[in-house]
């Protein structure tokens, strides 16, 4: 499509009209249609024209004010239109142009509108005295930068606080009254027709309470009306919503600052929000029964390209679902015009490029196409016309040979549009108001459940269904949930939702295999809708997409420790829906980023915890998912658990270090070392974290700094906020244990590992054990690499064979007295035969003979040393693979059980007899 070059008095009768009343105008825009039309530009026009008045002996009063502005809105409107329609002004310019002219208009208005009442009643006062100002919020299409040509604007006035002005000539009278007269003034100046037109037509309705509401409200008004009567659409309405009016006093600044603390959590849940799916829906319905009505009275009105199917308020949907669902968790979502959401969408995968690409293309058409139809007649319409002559000059001035060959490429358009809409919404996959296929089973959710004469009935068909020996239990929860205050006092939607979700889930158990699984997995998922139930986004967003649901069935069905996890963390039902992420690789360094990324937009400390408790709970979800799956080994889920808390611990050490009040240095010579499992790489997924804490700073404040830095690190890896806690921290192996500091020096801590001078503050041979298992996991690397050597120098020291043997054996003997087991079970840890009798023999081979093979200091994990003490002799392939299988099923073994809910890992004798036979011989040959 070439748009040809066109002049805006051959094209619109408005700017005809113009140029006829005032016949300069014509080398006036030929002149400015050279250049840009920039905010700069806007204002030196206003100052032109002030000059020009001002010349002339006239001083500047509200009736000058009005003219001044009316002239500055022609200039501006034909000088865009001239580069529009000579193909020199793209659609962000256009609509750029018209947003800075309604914006300097509003400010300038403002200006001399406040100083003309400031003179009779004085300045505005808040309780303290504090100077007042009147904040003018855009929204719609003001607020997204995007306003059309002749677009009205969406305004609501607020103001701080409810106060006195300081009195002029007249009585002093309220705040609230002030600023009232200050905005029917502003409407009048802007919105009022004279000789000379209008500025911009004014809607208030999107105010609290609509046309029925005071014209203007303070702060304290509008947040008590956003928390108990804010409806779903006005969050929409409020995603765009800004400061127009905003200058550059402390006053204005500190609206500014309190009216985005008030808006940012109305509009922004912290939890993904499904639930405002179908409020926008509904929304979109009521847009479309409006503008079928307006046609059905006026056929001329049907085909509009903005509010109509494929249109514009589609593009904008599109985009400002994912806002409204995503923002409250993603601050990257929190921006205002649309192409910049989509693209933003697209980078976060959820809508494809070629997709994010065609949308794009699609709005630019229906933009630039929108501007033709009100260039015409300065029309707010958006109606294509129907006389022919019409028609055919609409379709010269875009390009098009005729305007048939326009409508194939605008219904191109809009068909794709349409078809997006309805994906992002789901529509195709269930209709709105559509019932789901039901099973036998999903009747039996019903008020049959209320009665207690069904109950045998309802027994003997839930045992048809399948569910077999359980099903008395079942019903008797399916009732219990039926009668609950909880169920019966949800709003009649969510009970709605509630209902479709578990005939669904009836549904689906019943066809679960093993037939065994089916009354639990159900029972979970009760647990699961009970604990969700008040928060309508999350039954929405089972409700909305049944794939979710049949995720959530499958998870709940392979793993009580994953519903447990799930029902904690119901968050996490939103990672069910991203096939992406599930499949995508891990990237941990783009994990970080991303991560201290969020932290940086997040609004002070406790948002951040909670961000950092999302963060680790998204990833653990989705390495549980790739495990249920069978897509990764016991030792590969260890081990991305052990790289997630890796990354987690550096992010939040640099968190925690920029919020110290009395930091000494931009980044800390502090370190976290990790024992145990994290140390040995052999985290599970409710492990808890063994670490200790080293500093190596002479600053002569470093101990106390780096102490409250430890304890506020602490605070926040184990503190339970909303969100639940990070990880259980046990910092009982740092030198000098309980009794001990909480961070170390690293020549201390070298002094202590090494028995250097005071022996009774040296390492007992079983901290030397623990060392084998430790390594450096975040934080200074210089340190981490001081401390591997330090580490390296320990097990390198020379051993006797008899002392050491000694020692190993006592600390096995407390270590199985305190952990009793009293069951005729083996307990796969604690038992002789057990794992940490391989632990143990492989801690004494690598303290015995580290010194002479050093290749044993590489915490490689418990396998990789059994075959490369093999190597050595010490023992036979073989049996190193022998050994290292039973450890290898033993591990298995412990994560499927820890996985079905058990905490304590204990397996019929019978079933690992040959494995316990190999490691109990291993140890009488060893020890004796």
């Amino acid at each position: 499509m070439t748009v040809p070059s066109l002049s805006s008095s051959s094209y619109s009768t408005y700017a005809a009209r113009a140029i006829a009343a005032r016949p300069e105008l014509a080398d006036r825009l030929a002149e400015w249609a050279e250049a840009p039309v920039t905010r700069e530009w806007i204002e030196g026009r206003f100052g032109e024209l002030v000059n020009e008045a001002q010349a002339s002996g006239a001083s500047i009063d509200e009736a000058l004010l009005r003219r001044l502005l009316r002239r500055l809105r022609t200039d501006v409107f034909c000088t865009v239109m001239e580069r529009d329609l000579r193909g020199r002004a793209d659609v962000a310019e256009v609509t750029g142009a018209m947003t800075d002219l309604a914006e300097v208009s509003i400010r300038k208005a403002l200006e001399v509108l406040s100083a003309d009442l400031e003179a009779l009643f004085g300045e505005p006062r808040g309780p303290e005295g504090e100077r007042l100002v009147l904040g003018v919020v855009g929204m719609g299409k003001l607020g997204g930068r995007e306003l059309n040509v002749s677009s009205d604007i969406d305004l609501i006035f607020v103001y701080e606080d409810d106060g006195e002005t300081a009195g002029g000539t007249r009585t002093p009278i309220t705040t609230q009254e002030f600023f009232s007269r200050l905005g029917r003034r502003l409407i009048g100046a802007l919105a009022e027709p004279t000789a000379d037109g209008y500025v911009f037509r004014v809607d208030m309705r999107l105010r609290p309470n609509g046309d029925a509401g005071p014209l203007v409200c303070s702060l304290g008004m509008l947040e008590e009306y956003f928390y108990v009567q804010g409806r779903e659409w006005e969050r929409y309405a409020w995603i765009k919503g800004r400061l127009v009016s905003e200058g550059e006093s402390e006053a204005a600044k500190r609206l500014a600052r309190q009216l985005d603390a008030l808006v940012k959590p109305f509009v922004y849940r912290r939890y993904l929000d499904f639930g405002v799916i179908s409020a926008i829906r509904a929304l979109h319905r009521q847009i479309g029964e409006e503008a079928r009505r307006r046609a059905s009275m006026r056929p001329e009105k049907a085909d509009d390209i903005k509010l109509g199917r494929g249109g514009i308020r589609e593009i904008e949907f599109s985009a400002q679902v994912f806002q409204l669902i995503r923002g409250g968790q993603d601050a990257g979502f929190r921006i205002r015009p649309t192409l910049q959401v989509l693209r933003y969408a697209a980078a976060r995968g959820l809508v494809t490029p070629a997709v994010c690409a065609t949308l794009g293309e699609a709005y630019t058409f229906l933009r630039t196409l929108e501007h033709r139809l009100q260039y015409r007649h300065d029309g707010q319409t958006h109606a294509m016309p129907v006389d022919g002559e019409e028609r055919a000059r609409l379709a010269a001035s875009l390009g098009f040979a005729d305007y048939a060959a326009l409508v194939a490429k605008l219904d191109g358009y809009r068909e794709f549009v349409e078809t997006q809409f309805d994906q992002i919404f789901a529509d195709k996959a269930r209709g709105i108001g559509d019932a789901p296929d039901e099973g036998a089973a999903a009747g039996i959710w019903g008020s049959a459940l209320e009665d207690d004469a069904a109950s045998e009935a309802l027994a003997a068909r839930l045992t048809e269904q399948g569910f077999g020996e359980r099903a008395g239990e079942l019903l008797a929860r399916l009732t219990a949930v039926r009668r609950s205050t909880r169920y019966l006092g949800l709003p009649e939607r969510s009970r709605e939702r509630f209902d479709m979700i578990a005939r669904r889930a009836l549904d689906a158990a019943a066809r679960l295999e093993p037939a065994m699984s089916r009354a639990p997995t159900l029972t979970r998922l009760f647990d699961l809708l009970e604990t969700v139930s008040r928060r309508s986004a999350y039954l929405a967003l089972l409700d909305e997409y049944p794939a979710a649901l049949e995720r959530v069935m499958g998870v709940l069905a392979a793993s009580r420790w994953a519903a447990g996890y799930l029902t904690r963390h119901p968050q996490l039902l939103d990672e069910l829906l991203d096939d992406e992420a599930i499949a995508s690789p891990f990237d941990w360094g783009a994990f970080r980023a991303s991560l201290r990324a969020r932290l940086a937009a997040a609004d002070g400390v406790e948002q951040q915890m909670d961000l950092l408790r999302h963060a680790h709970q998204a990833e653990v979800f989705r390495i549980l998912l790739i495990d249920l799956a069978g897509k990764l080994t016991v030792e590969q889920v260890s081990d991305r658990l052990s790289e997630l808390a890796d990354s987690v611990l550096d992010v939040t050490m640099e968190a925690v270090w920029r919020h110290l009040p009395k930091r000494h240095r931009a980044v800390p010579r502090f370190s976290i070392i990790a024992y145990g499992k994290l140390g040995g790489k052999e985290l599970g997924y409710a492990s808890d974290l063994d670490l200790i804490f080293l500093y190596d700073d002479p600053d002569e404040a470093a101990a106390e700094v780096y102490a409250t830095f430890a304890r506020r690190l602490i605070t926040w890896l184990t503190t339970s906020t909303g969100a639940g806690t990070l990880f259980d921290v046990d910092l009982r192996l740092r030198p000098n244990g309980e009794s001990g500091l909480l961070i170390t020096d690293l020549d201390a801590f070298r002094r202590y590992q090494l028995r250097e001078g005071d022996a009774a503050n040296a390492a007992w041979v079983w901290e030397h054990q623990a060392l084998t298992r430790a390594r450096f996991c975040a934080g200074d690397a210089e340190i981490g690499a001081q401390f591997e050597a330090i580490r390296k120098q320990v097990l390198t020291t020379p051993r006797e064979a008899a002392p050491l043997a000694a020692e190993i054996v006592a600390m096995r003997e407390r270590v199985a007295a305190g952990h009793p087991n009293r069951t005729e079970l083996f307990d796969l840890k604690h038992d002789r035969g057990g794992m940490v009798d391989i632990e143990f023999v492989v801690q004494y081979w690598v303290l015995l003979h580290a010194a002479r093979h050093p290749e044993l200091v590489l915490n490689t994990g418990n396998i990789a040393l059994l075959r490369e003490v093999s190597h050595f002799g010490l023992m036979s392939a073989e049996e190193a693979e022998t050994v290292g299988g039973a450890y290898r099923t033993y591990r298995k073994l412990q994560h499927r059980l820890r996985l079905d809910g058990m905490e304590i890992a204990r397996v019929a004798p019978e079933s690992i007899g040959a494995e316990r036979g190999a490691v109990l011989r291993l140890w009488r040959r060893v020890f004796g």
